[in-house]
């Protein structure tokens, strides 16, 4: 008889928050929880005792995802899947020369790596928040993965390049040929309208440990 395991079962929960495009505690959002139901830090118990999620947790995040319990069943039983170790970088280097190409793509010397959920892009790379200009969506320390190769549309999180340097994160709001539009995620920033030309690259997030 095959026990379920406490880590099988976070995994689990894991593997659905990714496939979603959410990070853990945006789907206890989504699902209409407390935002740290499913965060790593809510998973032992300050005396060192493993805590498992609720059914109804469990029930309210698939059906906040449609997704199906045998879906969910199989990500418990995929244990062949390991995280993979995708580039890491400090975000406040991530201006300076050497770090990306004209495309956005992670080159050059000075990552690190890091263990983080599989993210179907070859090219995709983590970096390190710091400070707090990005609260109440992103604090100090916090990972985000970003995706060169992936899609971008209205309403998406990214990192965005400009010409002269300057890296940020932001909210897709609206993309022409000649202008994109920018929403600050932190309601003291101004948002950005910026001319095309003066963006070098443009990656969505797809992940984020929160």
């Amino acid at each position: 008889m095959v026990m379920l395991t406490h880590a099988q079962i976070w995994t689990a929960l894991d593997r659905l928050a990714e496939r979603a495009g959410l990070s853990p505690s945006g789907l206890a959002r989504r699902a209409g929880l407390d935002p740290t139901t499913f965060n790593k830090s809510k998973r032992i118990t300050g005396d060192g005792r493993e805590r498992w999620p609720s059914t109804e947790s469990v029930a309210k995040a698939l059906a906040a995802t449609g997704t199906a319990i045998d879906t969910f069943v199989q990500f418990i039983e995929d244990t062949e899947r390991a995280a993979k170790a995708v580039p890491l970088l400090g975000f406040a280097e991530a201006g300076a020369g050497g770090y990306f190409d004209d495309g956005g793509f992670p080159v050059g010397k000075g990552w690190d790596e890091v263990g983080l959920p599989c993210v179907n892009d070859e090219h995709a790379y983590a970096l390190e928040i710091s400070g707090d200009s990005m609260k109440p969506a992103y604090r100090d320390g916090d990972v985000i993965v970003v995706s060169p190769g992936t899609p971008i549309r209205r309403g998406d999180r990214v990192v965005v390049k400009t010409r002269d340097g300057e890296v940020m994160v932001k909210e897709l709001k609206r993309r022409t040929a000649r202008t994109i539009e920018l929403q600050s995620l932190n309601p003291s920033h101004a948002n950005r309208t910026l001319p095309a030309s003066e963006v070098e690259w443009i990656a969505r997030i797809v992940w984020a440990s929160q």
